[in-house]
């Protein structure tokens, strides 16, 4: 198994095939959640960038929104008594409309992705592999992009950085204490609000 990386030009410092020998050992260790493509597998990686994608989506929609006003009473917190444990937080604190919002579209979307593993439809891509169907070839630590537009190596390229990216505001969000839509708005430059 061969990845068609670009990066030949220093062989010692990104190994050619680390993801490809990744696959294949876990092919060999754990091969009855291999065939599903469960694991370090190029149809996870695929379906991990979709969701990194959405959120991406999903977050400056927010950003958005709240820049705006179109949510109601973002800062109000919830109140116990009417939403019991939904309100809180690791039983400690209790959240606000704006993250009550967010998080039930949050699981609105991982309900989606549930469905679309069960049962999915005829045309769209199963989130797990059918029984004998072979996953794609690992695509390499950085792609060869050569063709332009709407391509599956484009997809895998926008996926990872749509994964590096979260990471990245995580990251920036526990370091410094602050909301990430607040730091998606510094971001874009107060495009938001």
């Amino acid at each position: 198994m061969r990845s068609s990386s670009s990066l030949n030009f220093y062989p010692s410092m990104f190994p050619e095939d680390v993801f490809g020998e990744g696959v294949k050992d876990w092919k060999e260790e754990y091969a009855p959640f291999a065939k599903y493509g469960w694991g370090p597998s190029v149809q996870a990686e695929k379906w991990n960038g979709r969701h990194a994608m959405f959120g991406w989506v999903f977050m400056c929609a927010t950003a958005y929104a709240k820049g705006h006003g179109l949510i109601p009473d973002a800062d109000t917190i919830l109140n116990l008594k009417e939403w019991g444990t939904l309100a809180t937080i690791s039983n400690k604190d209790t959240i606000t409309n704006e993250r009550a919002i967010i998080l039930i579209a949050n699981v609105h979307f991982l309900f989606l992705s549930v469905c679309a593993t069960l049962c999915p439809l005829p045309f769209s891509d199963p989130l797990l592999l059918e029984p004998g169907t072979e996953d794609e070839e690992p695509y390499g630590l950085i792609p060869n992009y050569k063709d332009m537009g709407v391509t599956k190596t484009a997809e895998m390229i926008n996926g990872r950085l749509a994964m590096l990216g979260i990471v990245a505001l995580m990251g920036n969000s526990a370091v410094t204490g602050r909301s990430m839509i607040d730091i998606i708005n510094e971001w874009v430059g107060g495009a938001y609000f």
